[in-house]
């Protein structure tokens, strides 16, 4: 069996199921994998302001978090990339003039263009989101992640067209299919666990990472042992070398189980 050191977990349709709970299987399967010594980030595009309620019922203290943007391991700061200012300004402008709605995430707040707006209100409902504020220029420094809120799919252009660096990976969570993260292809959840792999100085055939939204395709193609669950956005399974069971059928645990992981 492989030496394996290090494990990465998506949140949203990986731990988290889609009425907000954990399943026990993962629960056992995170506390099991820890005791054999392997290191555990969760890996999410949420910032990690509102994560806190999740690492603490899975005890786990390293993350990645903005899609890539920003790092801790174990309480320590590894990195934080803000985005330019000039693509910031310009996303906020291409929203206003289309009628879209966005959130931009600081390192503490999530800064909406209209909080007053029902699908502001959705979003927020869905991911169960607090520290929110109405948008200001006083923050376009600081902006480490951005989401679209109601774009119809031959709209991500709008966005893409300008800056070649930059796609936009379509939410993979149930009643927000108009949302869309925007990715950096030198800022992306990949990225972030290359620059974890070698800080640890760990072999990536040592790490495993689960996840299910495009969001997740480059960390899922970057490790060794990628898991795509049984939920994933379709397009998703063609960059993981496994397939495991869906978040409402122990698809960690199940996964984790297949490696040797865990009994």
């Amino acid at each position: 069996m492989t030496n394996y050191k290090i494990l990465f977990l998506d949140i949203d349709g990986t731990i988290l199921r889609p009425d907000d709970t954990i399943e026990e299987s993962t629960k056992k399967a995170v506390a099991e994998v820890k005791q054999k010594g392997v290191e555990v980030f969760l890996a999410t595009g949420r910032p990690l302001h509102e994560i806190a309620h999740i690492a603490e019922e899975l005890s786990i203290e390293s993350f990645i978090g903005y899609n890539g943007a920003y790092a801790i391991h174990k309480g320590e700061d590894i990195f934080r990339t803000p985005m330019k200012t000039e693509t910031v300004k310009s996303f906020v402008e291409i929203a206003k003039n289309n009628g879209h709605e966005l959130v931009l995430y600081t390192h503490e707040k999530n800064i909406f263009s209209n909080l007053e707006s029902s699908l502001v209100k959705d979003f927020i409902h869905a991911f169960h989101i607090k520290n929110n504020e109405a948008y200001s220029l006083d923050v376009i420094h600081s902006i480490l992640g951005i989401t679209l809120i109601n774009l119809s799919e031959n709209e991500q252009a709008l966005y893409e067209k300008d800056d070649p660096s930059i796609h936009l990976s379509q939410v993979n969570v149930d009643g927000l299919r108009h949302c869309y993260d925007v990715i950096r292809d030198n800022v992306n959840k990949g990225i972030a666990v290359q620059h974890i792999l070698e800080l640890l100085n760990i072999p990536k055939e040592s790490a495993i990472a689960f996840g299910d939204g495009m969001n997740d395709k480059e960390m899922l193609s970057f490790v060794g042992e990628g898991f795509a669950m049984g939920n994933a956005h379709p397009d998703l399974f063609q960059y993981a070398k496994h397939k495991t069971t869906k978040v409402i059928d122990s698809g960690i645990y199940n996964g984790l189980k297949s490696l040797g992981l865990i009994d």
